[in-house]
């Protein structure tokens, strides 16, 4: 990783403060008066600190490629303006900005010209902002800069908690924010009437999308049919689904193209590959309204959110672990080895079949599961993949580690890894892994 944790909170707090500021200023331009167009009463706007920390994660690798740095920043940054468009909408039922009247939009949460901005501000943070920022941090002394950053985080903390208590009374439409204040039994004494009352109004100025009428809880009829539509239910078991199948295809593609059956598997226990899984739920997530789109319509937004999905899996994992899964170097038209020309095709191809012909079919099945039976099963699947899941990452970290000092273990967790998830069976589960500084 190209920069400490100490570094990344930096960042976080330096472009959440940029970020507010850009915003206030636009704002003020356009209304001729000032106007906090932050979510918090702080002059902080953390969409845009994220940002510059998931800048700063993923994308320095790609310095010696403006053009791909320009557009992972676009993409990266585009993912997190919907996820966050969409994540408030669902927790105040409105939409905070609205991009539907501009063209090359989707649902009013991202548009074409803010994408391009989030890309032009990759490359101004990875070439300009970063070094900048931490040549001036570094000028105050280590344990002066400690005590800073915890002080502003704290209240910045407290800020998101009085904000979002805001928020959920104007949701819930309490008659009274004491009650809010007895339900959350003193955790903090700023969810005072007139406190919640002032962010209320503020969100309300500076998100005139908004409006406080129709923020009470709405009444929603029982469902009569296990997971319909695009659920938390159904979603979770297309992972699994996607998950499985995902696993199975790669072994046949492996066992026709190289000759030779390999594990593709992700995790210890069962053939499951969650990159697979992940993406099946990312597809249905994101395409879903769009399904009767266009053949080519899908496999172009598959194309690329498959392959930028794939480059950040490699990254993550790398950092993580200090592991490669998988190398394209070999392959024409990759970029760094993460991802190729060839796979994002693929990925293109697979979410055409996925959402046309597959989709269907695993849609019918769950949704014809008892609703009882279906819940549990669901929640027992999960709690099997989240230990799973976690066994994998305790013995990958424990096998990286007998890489570097093949010492046995002194621990009690250590030599149950050591004895269960030995070299032999770690590598026929890995075939492909490599290790990396």
């Amino acid at each position: 990783m190209d920069y400490t944790i100490y570094q990344l909170l930096w960042l976080f707090l330096a472009y959440a403060f940029l970020g507010w500021l850009g915003e206030t200023a636009l704002a003020a331009l356009r209304k001729g008066r000032l106007l906090n167009r932050g979510f918090l009463n702080v002059p902080f706007s953390p969409v845009y600190g994220l940002g510059g920390v998931l800048f700063a994660l993923f994308l320095p690798e790609l310095r010696g490629h403006p053009f791909f740095l320009f557009l992972g920043g676009m993409i990266l940054a585009t993912a997190l303006e919907l996820f966050t468009g969409i994540l408030l909408e669902k927790l105040t039922g409105q939409k905070w900005w609205d991009y539907s009247p501009r063209r090359f939009q989707f649902e009013g949460h991202i548009s074409l010209t803010w994408s391009v901005i989030w890309g032009l501000c990759a490359l101004l943070c990875l070439f300009v902002g970063n070094a900048l920022i931490l040549s001036l941090t570094g000028l105050i002394p280590r344990r002066v800069g400690q005590i800073i950053l915890l002080a502003v985080y704290a209240v910045l903390g407290l800020d998101v908690l009085t904000s979002l208590a805001a928020l959920f009374q104007w949701k819930l439409s309490l008659p009274d924010t004491r009650e809010l204040s007895r339900f959350l039994a003193g955790l903090t004494r700023a969810l005072d009437n007139a406190v919640t009352r002032y962010i209320q109004r503020r969100v309300a100025r500076a998100y005139p999308n908004l409006d406080p009428a129709r923020g009470g809880a709405r009444a929603k009829a029982s469902p009569t049919v296990f997971a319909q539509g695009c659920c938390f239910y159904k979603l979770a078991c297309l992972f699994f689904l996607g998950a499985f199948l995902g696993d199975i295809i790669e072994t046949i593609f492996c066992r026709l193209t190289a000759g030779v059956w390999m594990s593709r598997s992700s995790v210890v226990w069962g053939p499951f590959s969650i990159v697979w899984g992940l993406g099946a739920v990312l597809l249905t997530a994101l395409l879903y309204k769009y399904r009767h789109k266009s053949d080519g319509y899908i496999f172009l937004v598959g194309t690329v959110a498959g392959g930028a999905y794939e480059y950040f899996c490699s990254v993550f994992t790398e950092l993580v672990f200090g592991t490669v899964f998988w190398d394209y170097s070999h392959l024409p038209f990759n970029l760094g080895g993460r991802i190729n020309l060839l796979y994002c095709f693929f990925w293109g191809i697979a979410a055409v079949v996925w959402l046309k012909f597959v989709y269907p079919v695993l849609s019918g099945w769950i949704e014809r599961l008892p609703m009882r039976a279906g819940k549990v099963l669901t929640w027992v699947l999960i709690l099997f993949m989240a230990v799973n899941i976690a066994l994998s990452a305790l013995a990958l970290g424990r096998f990286v580690q007998r890489q570097a000092d093949p010492a046995p273990a002194e621990d009690p967790l250590g030599q149950f890894l050591d004895e269960r998830f030995p070299d032999q069976r770690m590598e026929r589960t890995y075939p492909n892994i490599l290790f990396v500084e």
